[in-house]
C-alpha cells in the first residue's frame, strides 16, 4: 500500500509537514512519499502560465496518480486553504483522484480555524470526486505536545479509516471482527431472524396482525377483510 502525503506547509520544518507525515504513518502504510509543494512554487506558477509540467510537477502528479491514497494537509491562510496548496491540485488533469482515497487535514494558529476543512477543503475534493475519508484532522498550535489534546488519538482513527477506504478499493482483505465473519455468528442472525418472523408483531392501530400457515404457504387476511377493521 503506497500513501502519498502531500504539504502545503511554507516553513522547513512546519506544523503541515509533521501532521502529514504521521497521518500517512497511522495508515500502516508499506511505502510512504511526502511532497512539499514549497519546493515546487515556482514550477506549479510557470505550469499554470504555460500548461506545461516542469520535471518535477510531472513526477509529482505521477506520483500522486499512481498512489493507493493520499493524505492532503494545509496550513490556514484567510479562513481558507494556502494558494500553494491550490495551485497543485489545479495542475492535476480531470480524473486525476476518481475514487482515490483521500485524508484532509490543517493546522491552523487556534482552534478557530478548524472550520476550514469542512468548508473549503471539502468542497474542493468533492468536486475532484475523490473518496474522502470520513474523519479529518486540524491541529492547532496548542494541540502539539499537549497529550490531553486528543490529537494523537484524532490522527490515529483517520489513519485507520484511511486504511480500511485503501484496502477496500485494492481489494484486499478488510480488517474485520471475528464475530461478524464467523459462521456461529451468522448462525445467531439467522436464528434471531427466524425467530423474528414467528412473533406477531403490533400493527400501527394498535392491533396484532394475524396469519395462519398451511403447508408450505402463508395465508394472510384478504384486503376486504382488512378494510372491514377500519
Amino acid at each position: 500500500m503506497k500513501i502519498v502525503a502531500i504539504s502545503a506547509g511554507l516553513g522547513l520544518p512546519s506544523s503541515a509537514s509533521m501532521l502529514s507525515e504521521r497521518l500517512a504513518k497511522a495508515s500502516g502504510a508499506d511505502q510512504i512519499q511526502v511532497i512539499e509543494l514549497r519546493d515546487l512554487a515556482h514550477d506549479l506558477v510557470n505550469a499554470l502560465l504555460t500548461r506545461v509540467n516542469s520535471p518535477a510537477v510531472t513526477r509529482a502528479v505521477e506520483a500522486v496518480v499512481a498512489s493507493d491514497g493520499l493524505v492532503v494537509v494545509s496550513p490556514v491562510f484567510n479562513a481558507s486553504f494556502s494558494g500553494l496548496f491550490k495551485l497543485f491540485f489545479d495542475v492535476l488533469h480531470e480524473g486525476a483522484l476518481l475514487d482515490k482515497p483521500v485524508l484532509l487535514g490543517a493546522t491552523g494558529g487556534s482552534s478557530r480555524h478548524s472550520l476550514v476543512v469542512d468548508q473549503a477543503m471539502l468542497p474542493l475534493f468533492f468536486y475532484l470526486k475523490a473518496a474522502v475519508v470520513p474523519t479529518s484532522v486540524f491541529a492547532a498550535t496548542e494541540d502539539w505536545g499537549d497529550a490531553s489534546s486528543g490529537l494523537n488519538r484524532r490522527i490515529e482513527l483517520a489513519g485507520s479509516q484511511l486504511r480500511q477506504m485503501v484496502l477496500q478499493r485494492i481489494g484486499s482483505p478488510v480488517e474485520v471482527t471475528d464475530a461478524e465473519t464467523g459462521s456461529g455468528a451468522q448462525a445467531q442472525r439467522d436464528g434471531a431472524a427466524q425467530a423474528d418472523d414467528q412473533v406477531d408483531r403490533p400493527a400501527s392501530n394498535g392491533r396484532t396482525s394475524q396469519s395462519a400457515t398451511a403447508g408450505d404457504f402463508t395465508i394472510t387476511r384478504t384486503l376486504e377483510e382488512m378494510l372491514g377493521d377500519i
